[in-house]
């Protein structure tokens, strides 16, 4: 009998940085328990599980529906990380590794991970970078082309306060002479970040270390484009037809880059009646997802 295993699960990077993930399982009650069953590992936006709506917070429930496990992990930037100065995100590829690595001390050898935005970066980088035979594919939802640029495209759209160019000046001033050690960091507010007034939601505000690594010029490891021709496990792009913060052109140009680096296993899925969360249409994108994974699974 199938029954639900739902789990809080503390541990820790391998820097020693304490984690948490919910583990929303099928429990076949097995010898092999787990070994044949596929896993999601959900990886949220710049906001983090439970307090962000749509699919961090979503996602496992719909999963689980169909019939497929989850492991909903708060990396290090989670909970507004983006305004905490130790929660660097080129750090957080640890978090990825760690995850994968409990999920297959625990038997799962059909691993996938759904990065919804910020956390589509955090899995190119991470798949980019790692080689786990455990990790059958990766699942890209509202992914930029490189987020510096968009961010920097936006930035100038709404003519923010201060500018793009502004913030990086003050940024190499403050974070000299080395940005990931330094200790001068503080707080960065950036009016009309997100759009034409000075109302509070179209703020932006980080930490001018936690911009650098995430936003500025100098951030590669969120720059898509760079590190996807690296990327040779399946993958599967899921964007919202009326995403207004991630342009279809620039999941056409991921998929094709990734393609001519020789990564046969591409796919892209336009989900209708969503933005940039693709969870506005949970029945669409969760059949997607569950039907792509079926193809990768098979011989």
């Amino acid at each position: 009998m199938i029954q639900k295993d739902k789990k809080h699960i503390v541990f820790k990077a391998k820097d020693g940085y304490v984690l948490d993930g919910l583990l929303l399982a099928l429990d076949t009650k097995s010898e092999k328990k787990f070994i044949d069953t596929p896993i999601v590992i959900v990886v949220h936006g710049e906001l983090g599980h439970l307090i962000s709506d749509g699919t961090p917070r979503l996602a496992p429930t719909y999963l689980y529906d169909r019939g497929v496990s989850s492991f909903a992990v708060n990396t290090r930037m989670a909970n507004i990380g983006r305004i905490k100065e130790e929660r660097i995100f080129d750090d957080s590829i640890m978090d990825i590794e760690a995850a994968v690595d409990l999920l297959g001390d625990m038997g799962f050898n059909r691993i996938y991970i759904l990065g919804y935005s910020l956390g589509s970066n955090l899995a190119i980088y991470y798949a980019s970078q790692c080689f786990n035979p455990n990790v059958r594919g990766i699942i890209l939802e509202g992914c930029t082309y490189s987020l510096p640029e968009s961010h920097r495209k936006r930035l100038n759209k709404w003519k923010s306060i201060p500018s793009y160019e502004e913030i990086y000046k003050k940024s190499k001033e403050i974070l000299e002479p080395d940005p990931y050690t330094s200790l001068n960091d503080t707080i960065l507010l950036v009016s009309r970040a997100w759009g034409p007034t000075l109302k509070p939601r179209h703020f932006g505000i980080y930490t001018y270390k936690t911009w650098w690594f995430m936003k500025g010029p100098e951030a590669t490891k969120t720059k898509a484009y760079k590190l996807i021709p690296k990327v040779k496990i399946p993958i599967l792009f899921l964007r919202g037809e009326n995403d207004r913060l991630v342009e279809s052109q620039e999941t056409i140009m991921l998929a094709s880059i990734a393609k001519e680096a020789g990564n046969s296993h591409v796919t892209i899925k336009y989900i209708p009646d969503a933005r940039h969360d693709c969870m506005e249409n949970p029945s669409e994108t969760i059949e997607e997802i569950v039907s792509w994974m079926s193809l990768v699974d098979s011989p």
